[in-house]
């Protein structure tokens, strides 16, 4: 017997960072909107726990118990008092650091296949708390939809979203360290007043009333200028991209991942097409918003 459970990358349509706190890491008001690409997890009793992962950038893919998947499922068989002798493989198809919480997506994914094939029936309070406990990204990615983040980002606020949104997502040919961008976040902030964050209203009406215009208008990502900092050529992807009729561009999360909003679906494709052949990233592909949490298939 085996569990297949499918989970959605992310975009961050807003990211307001407040100043390093003592525990090192950041308040934010973090707006997760899930989008249509997946990571796929598929979990099989085994005679140890087994990480294995096939598709675009399997090689970069952490394959010991580092890996959120494996902490997953080693976190839920620790509170249940199993041995967590399992498969799990991820078929990856979310970009490995990139910014969009594909290791995070996979966390979320391997938790509840984990749950499934284990028959541990935890309430969706002790799935929540045990991503929190993996990682600040790990609960949206099980809720997916559209969220609100606030403390490190693991406490969410479902939002509503009135209709689909179309975006392009631009792959660069490197990664970017999440800690490294928080670091150049606050080396650059050094010795400026930092605001509490706080979520746009004019986003979240744009959310709810599935307006992309408006919503284009009030996009951010405080961590933006830190990726710039550290991965300059993103600038040309960005101007790529607007050039190409984008309604806005923006780095998604801590990158290096571009993310460009489109009016609609042939313009999403019209501007995927121009990126690819700007030469200014590795790949370029269309994904429609909101998308669904982890689902089992």
């Amino acid at each position: 017997m085996s569990v297949t459970v499918r989970v959605p990358a992310k975009v961050n349509v807003q990211l307001a960072v407040g100043g390093a706190r003592p525990d090192g890491y950041h308040d934010l008001a973090n707006v997760f909107l899930a989008v249509g690409l997946y990571d796929e997890i598929t979990v099989t009793p085994a005679g140890e726990l087994r990480v294995t992962c096939s598709g675009p950038d399997a090689a970069q893919v952490p394959l010991d118990r580092t890996n959120l998947a494996a902490r997953a499922a080693l976190t839920l068989a620790g509170r249940r008092g199993l041995d967590a002798a399992v498969h799990i493989h991820i078929a990856k198809d979310i970009p490995v650091a990139g910014g969009m919480a594909g290791g995070s997506a996979d966390g979320a994914g391997a938790l509840v296949a984990c749950d499934r094939l284990w028959g541990t029936r935890a309430s969706r309070e002790e799935l929540l708390d045990i991503c929190a406990e993996l990682g600040s990204d790990v609960p949206f990615s099980l809720v997916g939809g559209a969220a609100l983040g606030t403390g490190r980002g693991e406490r969410l606020e479902t939002l509503e979203v009135g209709g689909s949104f179309h975006w392009v997502f631009a792959m660069a040919g490197r990664g970017l360290s999440t800690p490294a961008v928080f670091r150049e976040f606050d080396r650059l902030a050094e010795g400026l007043p930092v605001p509490g964050p706080v979520a746009s209203q004019d986003l979240l009406d744009a959310l709810a009333k599935g307006d992309a215009a408006a919503l284009a208008a009030a996009v951010s990502n405080d961590l933006q200028p830190a990726a710039l900092s550290l991965f300059p050529e993103l600038a040309g992807t960005l101007a790529a991209g607007r050039s190409a009729g984008a309604l806005a561009a923006l780095v998604s999360g801590s990158g290096p991942t571009t993310a460009f909003l489109a009016s609609d679906a042939a313009a999403a494709e019209r501007i995927a097409g121009s990126l690819a052949a700007s030469g200014t990233c590795r790949t370029a592909r269309v994904a429609p918003s909101p998308a669904p949490g982890a689902t089992v298939l």
